[in-house]
């Protein structure tokens, strides 16, 4: 599948900027099931600064905003073409161990409320394949049945712990408890931050989260928590971390403004090849 992507971020600040330095993870990643066609970045009053690849191989890029102004736009567009793997990556790359997956995060650590929240699922921590695809799936299912699916409850400071406790969230916490529980059946996790194309519409609400295990003889397979499938090839991966913080599509620190409000636009459509 051929999709193109347009995803627009704009900052508008509430005073002149004296100086700000801003981290975008916003180039997708080559990889299993997807090619990069073409993708370029513009920015307005923002210069870039460096690009790198982070120890998690997402593309980073570093922009440095121009002194005194009240407003910033990224403008990420591109095509990018992708294949049906059923939602397996496969074997593990990259400069983290795999045992790094492994360790809950302040965004990921389990509580009480998490603990007794799986308490209830035969989680099998041996080697046995389809114990933990049964058990991944059994937890995405529970996840999405008993914390509902509601914006503007959470925001990105929000802990797995805590949005179990209130029963609700969006993707992002979906995908933190399900790393937060995987990780203690013993199962390596990871957090995907990405793209995903509605079947009924070209805008979307934002970009989207899922997550990611690590099955012996597998490798990397996919879970979208909040939709309950597998990603398809409506899905694009753009940068991976152990939860959100290290796959953040921005983030950055800015002197000299009290207040800032992000607004952000993401179009995903299917191109027709001739």
């Amino acid at each position: 599948m051929r999709l193109s992507i347009r995803h627009t971020t704009n900052y508008t600040f509430s005073e002149p900027v004296v100086h700000a330095l801003q981290r975008l993870r916003l180039t997708p990643k080559e990889t299993q099931g997807q090619k990069i066609l073409d993708w370029r970045m513009e920015y307005e009053n923002a210069d870039p600064e460096l690009e790198y690849e982070d120890q998690h191989f997402n593309t980073t890029t570093l922009i440095a905003i121009e002194p005194g102004i009240n407003e910033v736009t990224v403008t990420c567009r591109g095509t990018v073409q992708t294949e049906d793997s059923a939602g397996v990556i496969g074997r593990h790359s990259g400069h983290m161990p795999l045992w790094s997956f492994l360790g809950q995060t302040p965004l990921t650590k389990p509580g009480p409320k998490l603990r007794a929240f799986v308490r209830d699922l035969s989680a099998n921590g041996g080697a046995d394949q389809d114990s933990k695809l049964d058990y991944l799936h059994a937890l995405s299912a529970k996840i999405r049945s008993e914390v509902a699916y509601r914006t503007g409850t959470t925001g990105v400071s929000t802990a797995a712990e805590e949005a179990v406790d209130a029963g609700e969230g969006v993707c992002q916490d979906h995908t933190h408890i399900f790393l937060s529980a995987a990780r203690m059946a013993d199962i390596p996790a990871r957090y995907v931050s990405g793209y995903l194309m509605m079947n009924d519409r070209i805008d979307q609400d934002a970009t989207h989260a899922w997550a990611e295990a690590h099955i012996d003889g597998l490798g990397w397979v996919g879970f979208d928590i909040s939709n309950g499938i597998s990603p398809d090839p409506r899905y694009v991966r753009v940068a991976t971390g152990r939860d959100y913080r290290d796959a953040a599509p921005v983030t950055g620190i800015s002197f000299g403004s009290s207040e800032q409000v992000l607004t952000v636009k993401v179009a995903v459509e299917q191109q027709h090849q001739q």
